[in-house]
């Protein structure tokens, strides 16, 4: 206090008590101290408005009464052992034996969900998906105020205290409706998922044998930028990085009807769609909102894959994502199996080009590929 950990507590504050805000202040120090910060270096941090978001914390919950695991198991019905695989799954904290009332509360939700009659092989991927997606939406959201308000406030001079405060309001106006977005967006795109496989399940051929085993058969693509490392280093990385969001926001813009964005890595991009033919489709008429440097360039392949924890797996994604890399800009090379998939149907305005049998890396045997672009008119 006397060197300024907390900012505005002195010792003679002690008479008084601690507010809140002090307290929490005080767990931001003692964790930092544990981490080997001395206390100038902290009360620097402090002084610069740099701790005034740690005070949020006391907002949220989890400050009650703790249970342990097996009291948990016992106020639940859940094993102990399942508890651990759950939590493991949701990439919480292995704090198990300080479990909040609030846990023990989610726990019986999910008690509640395996009672209904949820496998619990489902429910463990389903936690994975859970705890993966909402670990990104909180870490953006901190990394998000951080960049666009705290570190404003922290440029204009504002002190640490009235940093803290500001950050708390706007925390407390936030948080409210952070779970009612949410769960909008889940119910409207459960429904259309739920859709898309009713319509998927009447138009494809159901392999009971798949999907016994977790596996379904789907078109899947990978879509890049060409000569993004170059770019890097000709414009930097914020130029750079606004093209890859210009193609992601092109890419979920344009989806076709079944298709579905799996995931971004770097410049990359996964897209799985039932149908084959609308995902093809869909490439060729993407290029046409990148006419210039740097374009993108995509592979297809259309086969049997593994789902797990909301992603797909196998052989063939891992061939789409040798044919994207045998693409230049601006080409869309499809597997012979995607050709064979489309023969027959409407693609009069598409022109399919025979390429050859193309040698991949990891794959024993060469695999055809075909270039496709719009027809000429």
């Amino acid at each position: 206090m006397e060197r300024g950990a907390i900012p505005g507590m002195a010792v003679e504050d002690l008479r008084n008590g601690w507010t809140d805000q002090d307290l929490a202040h005080a767990r931001i120090v003692a964790r930092l101290r544990a981490r080997g910060h001395t206390l100038e270096r902290i009360a620097e941090a402090a002084r610069e408005g740099r701790l005034a978001y740690g005070p949020v914390e006391q907002i949220l919950p989890g400050g009650e009464e703790r249970m342990t695991l097996d009291q948990a198991a016992e106020a639940t019905g859940l094993e102990p052992d399942l508890i651990v695989r759950i939590w493991t799954a949701l990439g919480l904290p292995r704090e198990l034996d300080r479990l909040s009332r609030s846990d023990v509360e989610a726990l019986k939700h999910v008690a509640a969900a395996l009672a209904a009659g949820l496998p619990d092989e489902a429910f463990l991927q389903l936690a994975r998906v859970y705890g993966q997606a909402l670990s990104q939406i909180a870490d953006a959201e901190v990394r998000l105020v951080h960049l666009y308000f705290h570190v404003p406030l922290m440029r204009e001079g504002v002190s640490s205290a009235e940093i803290a405060e500001r950050m708390q309001h706007l925390a407390r106006d936030l948080l409210p409706l952070a779970t009612p977005i949410m769960e909008h967006v889940h119910e409207r795109l459960l429904r259309h998922f739920i859709e898309q496989d009713v319509v998927g399940h009447m138009e494809l051929d159901v392999d009971d044998e798949e999907h016994l085993s977790g596996r379904v058969r789907t078109s899947v693509a990978f879509c890049d930028l060409s000569g993004y490392s170059r770019l890097t280093e000709e414009e930097g990385e914020e130029q750079a990085f606004s093209t890859v969001e210009r193609l992601i926001e092109a890419v979920q813009a344009t989806l076709p009807e079944g298709g579905r964005l799996v995931k971004t890595i770097g410049d990359e991009v996964m897209i799985v769609c039932q149908d084959p033919g609308a995902l093809v489709d869909w490439s060729v008429g993407l290029m046409s909102f990148f006419p210039d440097r740097p374009r993108p360039r995509i592979g297809i392949h259309y086969g049997s894959v593994l789902y797990r924890d909301g992603d797909y797996y196998g052989r063939a994604v891992n061939l789409a994502a040798r044919i994207v890399a045998r693409a230049s800009g601006g080409e869309v090379l499809v597997s012979g199996d995607v050709v064979d998939a489309v023969r027959g149907k409407a693609t009069r305005h598409l022109r399919f080009e025979n390429i050859g049998e193309i040698k991949m890396k990891g794959f024993s045997r060469p695999v055809v590929l075909w270039r496709v672009a719009a027809a000429e008119q």
